[in-house]
């Protein structure tokens, strides 16, 4: 799923308000964490995660790694935010 630049701004709009639901420390993308983002980004669709990383590589790989395993789309990242999205077909909050 690839979504237009029109949905992203949408998608952008809606999550400027949301609060990160998941931080990731000093350990990692753990399995337990990733199964938390997993049950948060099926319960709300849109969602922010806050990374602690040692560089911008370190925090782009984790990013990328998270949207792979979830299959969720990146929205956007901000410092060490970011916004991610799936859309649950059960809900359509954001279509």
């Amino acid at each position: 799923m690839s979504l237009s630049n029109q949905q992203k701004k949408n998608l952008k709009i809606h999550a400027h308000a949301l609060k990160p639901v998941v931080r990731l420390g000093q350990s990692g993308l753990t399995a337990t964490v990733l199964d938390e983002i997993e049950l948060s980004i099926e319960h709300h669709e849109l969602i922010k995660i806050k990374i602690v990383a040692a560089n911008r590589d370190d925090k782009k790989n984790i990013i990328t790694e998270i949207a792979e395993k979830t299959q969720a789309e990146v929205v956007q990242t901000i410092g060490f935010v970011a916004v991610l999205y799936r859309e649950n077909i059960d809900k359509k909050n954001y279509s």
